[in-house]
């Protein structure tokens, strides 16, 4: 950053970081290639760059956006009912004034003309009941499109920008909800993280764009293989993690190789030119809530058999059982 004169503030370290781990793949491409081709960092673009991929920013931008809308109607319905209020205490007095002049005797010319002013004051107090209640009405439907605003922001920073499956933070709330769920009822918990095979060749070879596209060939596979209460989401880089509640650990194996079949079955395709540049597997490992687990435990023995998968040759999928069992053979062994 100090190379590029980029200004350390939180929102552009935010970027670099992007780019130096390599979670976000598009901002890491664009980055990359502005680096190499020596391109000028400026805050501008900085901004827009955060404004696009990042979804904190997006979220800063609507919420203040949407908070000084909230409080522009908050505030003109306030007025309104201030204005009604004022309107009804004249209404009233006007009601407390003629029923003073009633009392005694009033010519005829008198009374009608008292009754005629009674009715042009409730004429004119009902026209601003009516558009008081029209007022109250648009309000509320200001109300109700603020908030689904606010929801549809909620939405997005719960998204994966790139494959539009959940994201990580997505995950992490989903997987606390689904252990304490299955605490509570006593049901089943699996878990299955999966990692793309070779993806840095894919990059390397490829370049960034195929990866991206390599990414989002894996997020529709879960997306449509994993449906109903299964929760699946990008973890972090080219890693992928799907929540199965209400799962004992061999159908969650199952589900983990529908996937992984879905995957290898799909072909690559160049979109320029639409040349096949071969196809895609993935590695799966899957864990089962345990009495003793909390979400780290759970997540860490996924990985643990994620990696198995990758020592035995990739493409496949491995469970903690078949992990407990290599590891008996090998004491057995000794």
């Amino acid at each position: 950053m100090a190379e590029r004169g980029v200004v350390p503030t939180p929102g552009n370290y935010e970027i670099f970081y992007a780019y130096a781990s390599g979670e976000n793949v598009a901002v890491a491409r664009i980055v990359g290639d502005r680096i190499k081709a020596k391109m000028p960092f400026t805050q501008a673009m900085l901004d827009d760059l955060r404004e696009r991929f990042f979804s904190s920013a997006r979220l800063e931008k609507t919420v203040e956006k949407t908070s000084t809308d909230l409080t522009g109607a908050v505030n003109a319905v306030f007025e309104r009912l201030e204005t009604a209020g004022r309107d009804a205490e004249a209404y009233s007095r006007t009601l407390s004034a003629a029923s003073g002049e009633l009392v005694g005797n009033q010519s005829p010319q008198a009374m009608r003309k008292l009754v005629d002013g009674l009715i042009a004051s409730t004429h004119a107090m009902e026209t601003r009941t009516k558009d008081l209640e029209a007022d109250l009405q648009r309000s509320s439907q200001n109300l109700n499109e603020l908030k689904a605003k606010l929801d549809d922001v909620r939405k997005e920073t719960l998204t994966d920008v790139l494959t539009g499956i959940p994201n990580r933070k997505a995950f992490d709330q989903e997987l606390d909800r689904a252990i304490e769920q299955a605490r509570a009822e006593d049901t089943p918990l699996c878990l299955f993280m999966c990692d793309i095979d070779h993806f840095k060749v894919f990059n390397d070879t490829f370049g960034h764009q195929t990866g991206d596209q390599v990414l989002r060939l894996v997020g529709n596979c879960l997306a449509e293989n994993v449906k109903g209460r299964d929760t699946a989401s990008r973890y972090g880089g080219e890693e992928f993690a799907v929540i199965l509640p209400q799962t004992p650990l061999a159908d969650g194996v199952l589900v983990a190789d529908q996937v992984r079949r879905a995957v290898e079955s799909k072909k690559l395709v160049k979109k320029a030119t639409g040349d096949i540049l071969g196809s895609i597997s993935i590695s799966i490992g899957v864990s089962m809530l345990g009495p003793k687990d909390d979400k780290a435990s759970l997540i860490s023995r996924a990985d643990d058999c994620l990696y198995g998968a990758k020592r035995a040759g990739r493409n496949r999928v491995v469970s903690e059982t078949d992990v407990e069992a290599q590891a008996a053979h090998h004491v057995d062994a000794a």
